[in-house]
């Protein structure tokens, strides 16, 4: 009688249920619920379940983006394909200031990624710098895309006549030069006079402004294609 009045101690009644449930039941759910959430000793990763958007803790931010005097008509022209993609991909608010002359945006409730708003901002500057939407888009899409800015004066000093040489070279006649680079180095380069801005990743930026700075400094382009045809064949091999 004594065992029998111990072994009731020990049990815990379930009221709901009118169910007994032993003390080491409860226990060993507790330890495969630990093992679920956390991961056993063995070394299995824990299976978390996907944060929803409201979970994030993502704030109400906002950002403001200056557009050129310049640059407003263009704008204007392409706001049709420059807006959707910060809508509908990257959930964020936004709205064009005619009077400001600036860009508006702001994350909401629906905003999944906490780095949205900076991407953003990030594309509109490449719109704005010159770079087409189809091409600025990449910020958005990929992660090691960026923007490489430079003048011409950080490679050699030139002015006057030899600076304007110097343009000419790295263009080529109908753009032929600054064509062959981008498509060897697969970047996009935008020039605004002495003012080049470079989009692609890191590797590839740097062919490309290596072709840039030895045309700058006084490189003949049939030099130039020879290098870079070495640099597409190594890739080639690479890949």
């Amino acid at each position: 009688s004594s065992s029998s009045s111990h072994n009731e101690d020990n049990q815990i009644i379930d009221d709901s249920e009118q169910t007994i449930i032993h003390p080491d039941e409860v226990a060993n759910e507790e330890e495969r619920g630990e093992k679920r959430k956390f991961g056993d000793a063995k070394g299995k990763k824990p299976a978390f379940e996907p944060l929803k958007p409201g979970e994030l803790g993502v704030k109400i931010e906002s950002r403001k983006v200056i557009v050129p005097q310049h640059r407003m008509n263009s704008l204007k022209a392409d706001w049709g394909k420059i807006y959707p993609p910060i809508v509908e991909h990257m959930k964020l608010q936004i709205r064009m200031n005619p009077s400001g002359r600036q860009i508006e945006m702001r994350t909401s409730a629906h905003t999944t990624d906490i780095g949205a708003l900076q991407k953003c901002v990030d594309y509109l500057r490449a719109y704005i710098l010159g770079f087409e939407v189809a091409d600025a888009v990449a910020l958005l899409r990929l992660e090691d895309i960026y923007i490489d800015s430079f003048i011409v004066e950080d490679v050699k000093m030139l002015k006057g006549d030899h600076l304007s040489r110097a343009i000419g070279r790295i263009l080529g006649k109908g753009g032929k030069t600054k064509f062959t680079i981008e498509n060897t180095s697969k970047t996009r380069i935008v020039m605004n006079g002495h003012h080049i801005h470079i989009l692609g990743s890191f590797a590839n930026i740097k062919v490309a402004r290596d072709a840039i700075s030895c045309l700058i400094i006084g490189s003949p382009p049939g030099k130039i294609y020879a290098k870079l045809k070495n640099v597409a064949s190594r890739v080639v091999e690479r890949f």
